[in-house]
């Protein structure tokens, strides 16, 4: 018999069919002549009831079962008498997969989330944790979907990179010498002799190739994992995490905060419609105002507020905060929190930054003092997106180059796309996980992460 998901039985499954499922116990209840069996496979929330009788040829072992064990069930589905379910399924033969040990860790009570990063293997076991996973699965799939609908090409960029796409210097070097070499009488060190003849780090974004493809292609998109040695252990940074970057030819940053707002509004619309059953238990359990707090953000508008006038609400709000607003300084995460949380009450898109706090690749505006770059912020969470018009004019970005001491010579590649048909293009980049701690309520990266990777953290 073929074996079926527990979601399509709950979901269409019809009174005496025969039925054959797979999955680990949750729970096990037993009175004179049953064994009551709560089995759940993965496929959704809900567990399926079992009703094992006595005349099993197995009954003394499956009596035995713990939390955890594996097991097989072929039977009949049935009338189920208990609430909360229509059915459930009558056995007539359980298979013993694995038993699971008696410390096995996960019992039928509420466990901290930092317990259950320390067993992070088992805790997508977990109602919560397996929730999340499938929501991110739905997520990345409705990406690819969204872009597929646009008429985007879906870009593969290197993990590996020679250059430093934010300027930063917080990469991970990839190096196959045993030694590093020392610093000459410039500071410069030769790599010559490593792997690729140069220094090489993963990457921290994929946007510099995409633009070189969008130049060719109209309209690209990546979506991939990406990297930064940042040494913070706050609740929203991760050392690995996945970055999802359109690049659009003959675009303006108009049409950039649009598709962004309409990105963004899409993902959540289809988590709403599609999610709704796992986003029930952050509803639940996380915030009770989840719901309501994204269907907010899908019923209003996103204001358009240039930096300028940003910082000249947050000076005159009268508010104390930590980080003194003031223009020229990049706005922190309090003051991306009053501006849509007491201020605006819903998202804001704040553009036009000084070009002084920016990356070299943004397009300086008229002013020459601003470049036409915008952030996405939205209630509790703050800045969600972060994207440019890119310098398409190779003489000024070659000024621009200049004036941050960057070697040109290792962006000739970048550089030729400004030479050979250059365009206006934009872009922007969303980082993946702090979309699902937005959609889910959840308050740190770890916990929408499979396998978070942080500073001193490197496990499984």
């Amino acid at each position: 018999m073929k074996r079926s998901r527990i979601k399509s039985v709950i979901k269409e499954g019809k009174k005496a069919d025969q039925v054959m499922i797979c999955g680990w116990v949750r729970t096990r209840r037993d009175s004179k002549e049953f064994s009551f069996l709560e089995i759940n496979d993965g496929s959704c929330l809900m567990n399926i009831q079992v009703i094992a009788d006595s005349s099993l040829v197995n009954y003394d072992e499956i009596i035995h079962l713990s939390t955890g064990s594996s097991v097989t069930v072929e039977g009949l589905l049935v009338e189920s008498p208990g609430k909360g379910q229509n059915i459930e399924i009558k056995a007539e033969k359980i298979g013993i997969i694995g038993k699971a040990a008696d410390d096995y860790p996960l019992q039928k009570k509420r466990h901290s989330e930092e317990f259950l990063r320390s067993i992070a293997h088992l805790r997508p076991r977990t109602n919560r944790f397996g929730a999340m996973f499938r929501i991110r699965s739905e997520i990345a799939i409705a990406i690819h979907n969204y872009f597929r609908e646009k008429g985007f090409c879906y870009l593969h960029t290197p993990i590996i990179t020679g250059s430093d796409c934010e300027g930063a210097g917080e990469m991970f070097r990839i190096t196959c010498l045993d030694k590093l070499p020392s610093p000459d009488e410039t500071g410069k060190k030769d790599f010559s002799a490593d792997f690729f003849g140069k220094e090489t780090n993963l990457t921290v974004s994929g946007q510099l190739e995409a633009e070189l493809f969008a130049l060719a292609l109209g309209d690209v998109y990546t979506f991939g994992p990406t990297f930064r040695a940042e040494n913070s252990n706050t609740s929203r940074h991760a050392a690995e995490f996945w970055m999802v970057e359109p690049e659009m030819a003959f675009c303006d940053l108009a049409g950039d905060m649009e598709l962004a707002e309409d990105f963004l509004k899409y993902l959540i619309r289809f988590a709403l419609e599609k999610c709704h059953e796992d986003l029930d238990i952050f509803s639940k359990f996380v915030d009770e105002n989840l719901k309501s707090h994204l269907e907010a953000i899908l019923n209003q508008d996103f204001i358009r507020l240039p930096y300028k006038e940003a910082v000249k609400i947050l000076i005159e709000s009268g508010k104390t905060f930590d980080f003194k607003p003031e223009y020229g300084k990049d706005l922190q995460s309090e003051h991306e929190r009053f501006l849509t949380g007491d201020h605006f009450k819903g998202p804001v898109i704040v553009y036009n930054y000084p070009k002084t706090i920016k990356p070299f690749y943004m397009r300086v505006n008229d002013d020459n003092e601003t470049v036409a770059a915008m952030d996405v912020l939205v209630p509790r969470i703050g800045e969600i997106i972060g994207g440019s018009q890119r310098e398409e004019r190779l003489d000024i970005l070659e000024k621009r180059m200049d004036g941050m001491g960057m070697n040109k010579e290792e962006y000739w590649w970048y550089l030729d796309s400004r030479k050979y048909g250059s365009v206006p293009h934009s872009g922007f980049g969303m980082g993946f996980e702090r979309f699902l701690m937005l959609l889910t309520g959840t308050t740190n990266i770890r916990d929408v992460i499979p396998f978070p990777r942080t500073p001193g953290n490197v496990d499984f």
